[in-house]
């Protein structure tokens, strides 16, 4: 009997901002790797989530949602998206089925006109909108883009989400496993600490504050026993901010610890200490040396 061939490649999710990318992509991998949040842009950088079988091996980039860039962040932020179209054996574009088409989808399939990769529309959040509208969306799509799969999903209830995984096995091609077995994802730990860190800010905050929000980890070691230390700054861009940051005596900074140290542990499988302080640094989204600080550009 003839052995199957192992098949692996790079798949890159693509779409507007909170389309349920981050959702899918830690629902395939049964843990998070992406953090979640209903304000746009939450992803910053191309999280690349590994999914691993006895026959095969899927990368995910869940790259940042594409948008109109307002600050030297942003403008990184869709070259990066942008890039990942051509990086990838396949394109997985996310759409909203709640929101429909919008002027953004557009925009994003005039992008994908220029690449040879092939593309499935993936209709997320499906448990949220009546089936009678389905059909009519996808035929709107269907339209304007010729996709080589339509899998409607819903992403947070893994619903249909076995059967986009089996079309994305077919697609890939063979090749050897780029990663060991029990990889989840190639980012270092301090990366995903950090970013579970500004998803507590993402949750509890409003207005600008998310998008001023930076995380840099700057110490994480395991102490004696079972509990690891770390210590973190939050930037942003303001006094104001850093004063709501905080809250009245400390109690926003406070909830955002205790969030944050949960999460951390169950990512660690540790008790966490950890120490959060806040500083301001004016216009950083706009400064290059910030920007390469916090991992938003890539080294010369």
């Amino acid at each position: 009997m003839k052995e199957t061939a192992f098949k692996s490649g790079f798949v890159a999710l693509i779409g507007r901002p909170n389309v349920g990318k981050s959702t899918l992509l830690n629902h395939v991998l049964g843990q998070k790797v992406a953090i979640m949040s209903d304000k746009p842009q939450t992803t910053r950088n191309k999280i690349r989530g590994v999914y691993t079988t006895d026959t095969a091996q899927v990368i995910f980039l869940d790259t940042p949602g594409i948008h109109k860039p307002k600050s030297r962040l942003g403008d990184w932020m869709v070259k990066s998206a942008r890039e990942a179209f051509e990086e990838v054996d396949l394109v997985l574009f996310l759409v909203d089925a709640k929101e429909g088409m919008g002027a953004g989808d557009r925009f994003i399939m005039e992008q994908l006109r220029e690449v040879r990769t092939p593309v499935f529309l993936v209709v997320n959040k499906i448990d949220q909108v009546h089936p009678d509208s389905l059909l009519p969306l996808i035929d709107r799509y269907r339209k304007e883009f010729d996709f080589k799969e339509v899998v409607p999903i819903s992403a947070l209830k893994g619903n249909n989400t076995s059967t986009l995984l089996e079309l994305i096995l077919k697609e890939l091609p063979e090749g050897p496993p780029y990663y060991p077995s029990e990889y989840v994802t190639d980012h270092p730990e301090r990366f995903i600490v950090g970013e579970l860190i500004r998803e507590k800010v993402l949750h509890l905050t409003r207005e600008e504050i998310p998008h001023s929000v930076a995380v840099m980890v700057e110490e994480m070691e395991r102490e004696d026993g079972d509990r690891v230390y770390v210590r973190a700054t939050i930037y942003t861009e303001r006094p104001s901010q850093k004063g709501i940051l905080i809250g009245k005596q400390g109690s926003m900074l406070k909830e955002v610890g205790k969030r944050a140290r949960e999460e951390i542990g169950r990512l660690l499988g540790s008790r966490v200490y950890l120490d959060l302080w806040v500083k301001v640094k004016k216009d950083w989204r706009n400064e290059e040396f910030m920007l390469r600080q916090f991992g938003y550009r890539e080294e010369e």
